[in-house]
Formats: C-alpha cells, structure tokens, sequence
C-alpha cells in the first residue's frame, strides 16, 4: 500500500513539475531575449562616440537688417545702424537657456579672433533681470556688446523669432546673410561667418 502511494506521488509531482515548468518557459524564454539585446547594443554601441558637432546649420537669407535700438548694461543706448561697415552676429540669448550657455564660449572665442577684422557679436538679452544679465556676463567673462530687451522688441518685432537662440550674420553693407536657430559651434562659424568677414567690401 505504502508504495503506491509512494508511485502515486512520484507521479503527480513529475507532472505538476512539468506543468509548471511549460507555463515558465515562456517567462525564461523573454528574459533570455532581453539578455541578448541588451549584450548586442553594448557591444554595437560600445565603441561609438558622440558627435563632436552638433550645432545647427544656418540658413541662407538676403533682406535688410531691421531698425533696432537698444540699451547696453551700463545705460547708454546703441542702434544696429552704428555698426554699418562691420559683419554683426546679433545673438538673441536668455540666461536661463542651456544651449545658449553652451554656445558663449565659443562666441566669445570667436569674437576675440575676428573683432580686429571689422567683425562684432551683439548678444540681446530676452528679457531677464539685468541682474541676472550683469551676473551672468560675469560668470561668462563676455567682453562683446550685450544689449538689454526687457519688452522683447528684438524677437517679437525686429526679428520675429521665438526661438533661442537664434542668431543673423548682418553683412557690411546691412543685409542680412545667415540666420541660425539653435547653438553654434566652431566649426560652423568658420565655415559660414569668416568668408563674410573676409569679402572684399
């Protein structure tokens, strides 16, 4: 008696083992895959760095520089006309705009190269706290003309942009050749702004 309870056990353990195991093997199979997958993008992935530029492309443009004036951080009022005769990159920028903070460096860089050439940035401030603006000029160590827009007459009406940043490369005769949205890069100013600065005027 005792062994065919014993038989009978075996038996309905084994198939409940197997049952368990069917209803399992679905579950073990999808880990499996998971597995693998991740592995292939590892090894696919391992070796690819980043692109080293990813600034965007300006867009060539031909029409007139807008009227603008505006103030500088010390008060005193500027207009883009007092700068006919020099290539302009009026870059339009906030303090709290993270890829605006990513392209100053290499404006500033930029600028120091060029300036003796007859080339100028104008950075307009999009309408932060000129606290905020003195700080971060500061912290930034920007030696080029910031002007401040606290109503926002550069994006709203002369530019007609919400975009930031964006930036116009004013030619030396007052028509406006490039127009970027999004940061720039080294590259991409060498490429398209210094052949302007170089033409003959």
């Amino acid at each position: 008696m005792d062994t065919a309870w014993q038989l009978l056990e075996q038996v309905y353990l084994f198939s409940m083992t197997a049952i368990n195991a069917r209803r399992g093997l679905p579950f073990l199979l999808l880990g499996v895959g998971l597995i693998l997958l991740v592995s292939a993008a590892y090894y696919l992935l391992r070796d690819v760095s980043p692109p080293s530029d990813l600034s965007a492309v300006p867009a060539p443009v031909d029409y007139a520089a807008p009227e603008l004036t505006l103030t500088d951080l010390q008060g005193t009022t500027h207009s883009l006309a007092e700068f006919r005769g020099q290539v302009v990159l009026v870059n339009l920028w906030a303090t709290w705009c993270p890829p605006c903070k990513e392209e100053m460096p290499t404006l500033q860089a930029y600028y120091n190269k060029h300036a003796e050439a007859g080339f100028v940035i104008i950075a307009i401030n999009d309408g932060d706290p000129t606290p905020d603006v003195k700080q971060f000029v500061q912290e930034y160590r920007l030696t080029f003309p910031i002007w401040l827009d606290p109503t926002y007459i550069a994006t709203d009406q002369a530019f007609k942009t919400i975009n930031l940043p964006s930036s116009f490369v004013i030619d030396r005769q007052g028509t406006i050749r490039l127009l970027w949205v999004g940061g720039i890069h080294r590259k991409m100013l060498d490429q398209y702004v210094t052949p302007i600065i170089l033409e003959t005027p």
